[in-house]
C-alpha cells in the first residue's frame, strides 16, 4: 500500500475514484490528485469533530455532488467509523446518481443516499431532514451556490464549505446596467473589457456572498485551496453559524448592491430579514 494512502482507506474506493490504479498503486497525477482530496478534507474533518453528538448522528448534504467524489471521501475517513450519521448528494445527472447508487452499495456505504435533483428542489424535498448540520458545495456553477446556501440557512447548518465556480449572473448584470452611479468614474474600467467583467462579477458575487452569511449570523473565513492549479476556481468559503447576524454586514451589502446597480437580488439571492417582512437587521 503506498505510505500517502490513510490506514484503514477503502483501497476499493480509491481505485473506482482512480486515485490507485487497478494493482493499487499511486501514479504522478493520482498522487496530485489524493492531496488535493486530503486539502479539502482536512478542513471538513475539523469542522465534523467540532460537532456535539446527537441522536442519528451528523447529516452532510454535497451539492452538485458529480460522482459524489467528495462525499465518498469524507463517508469513507470520517461517518464509516462513526456508529450513526447520514451523507447526501445532491446531483441533477440522473447517471451520476445511479453510478453513486451502486458504488454505494458495493462498498457498503448504507448511510448514503443519492438524489436526482437541483440544488434549489432539494430544498422542498421531503427525502431530505429539517435539519442539515454541514452542507458543501464544490465548484457549484453560477447561481448553483446562492442556492446551496439558500438551502442551508434554511436547513439551520452549523457549517458551510463552498468552492465558488463560474459566477455569471453578477457580470451580466454588470454589463447590463453599467453600475449606475459608478458608469462615469474611472472604477467603470473595472469591467469595460468582457474578460474584466467577468472576473469582476466573481469577486462582487463572492464578496455579497460573504456579507450575506454574516448579516445572516455566520462567521465567515474566505481560503484558498492549494494545490489546485487544475482550476481556476479555488476560493474556499467556510462559514460557521454562531447565531450573532450583523448589522454592519447586511447594510454593507446594501450599500454595495446599490452601488453597482444590483438592488434588484435582494429580492432573489440576498433576502436580508429585513425584506422578508422580519425587523431589519440595518
Amino acid at each position: 500500500m503506498a505510505p500517502e494512502i490513510r490506514p484503514g482507506q477503502s483501497v476499493e474506493l480509491l481505485k473506482e475514484l482512480h486515485i490507485l490504479t487497478r494493482e493499487g498503486k499511486l501514479n504522478q497525477d493520482s498522487r496530485r490528485k489524493l492531496k488535493q482530496v486530503y486539502h479539502l478534507f482536512q478542513f471538513i474533518e475539523k469542522l465534523l469533530q467540532e460537532l456535539p453528538d446527537k441522536e442519528g448522528g451528523i447529516t452532510l448534504a454535497d451539492h452538485g455532488a458529480g460522482k459524489s467524489y467528495l462525499g465518498f471521501i469524507i463517508y469513507d475517513l470520517f461517518f464509516k467509523t462513526q456508529k450513526a450519521g447520514h451523507i447526501y448528494g445532491i446531483e441533477t445527472r440522473p447517471e451520476l446518481v445511479q453510478k453513486s447508487r451502486e458504488l454505494a452499495a458495493r462498498l457498503g456505504f448504507d448511510r448514503m443516499s443519492f438524489l436526482n435533483l437541483s440544488v434549489a428542489e432539494s430544498a422542498q424535498s421531503d427525502e431530505l431532514p429539517d435539519r442539515i448540520d454541514v452542507v458543501t458545495a464544490l465548484h457549484a456553477c453560477d447561481t448553483a451556490t446562492d442556492d446551496a446556501i439558500a438551502f442551508g440557512l434554511q436547513k439551520k447548518a452549523r457549517f458551510m464549505v463552498l468552492v465558488p465556480c463560474c459566477q455569471a449572473e453578477v457580470a451580466r448584470r454588470l454589463s447590463e446596467h453599467k453600475a449606475l452611479s459608478l458608469s462615469r468614474t474611472p472604477l467603470a474600467e473595472l469591467w469595460r473589457h468582457p474578460l474584466h467583467t467577468r472576473e469582476m462579477g466573481s469577486q462582487i458575487t463572492n464578496v455579497l456572498r460573504c456579507l450575506y452569511l454574516e448579516a445572516s449570523g455566520y462567521q465567515v473565513t474566505v481560503t484558498e485551496l492549494v494545490g489546485w492549479e487544475h482550476s481556476m476556481k479555488n476560493e474556499l468559503i467556510i462559514a460557521r453559524y454562531l447565531g450573532q447576524p450583523k448589522r454592519a454586514a447586511a447594510q454593507r451589502l446594501r450599500a454595495l448592491l446599490q452601488e453597482f446597480g444590483l438592488i434588484g437580488l435582494l429580492d432573489t439571492r440576498f433576502t436580508l430579514p429585513a425584506d422578508n417582512g422580519e425587523p431589519s437587521l440595518a
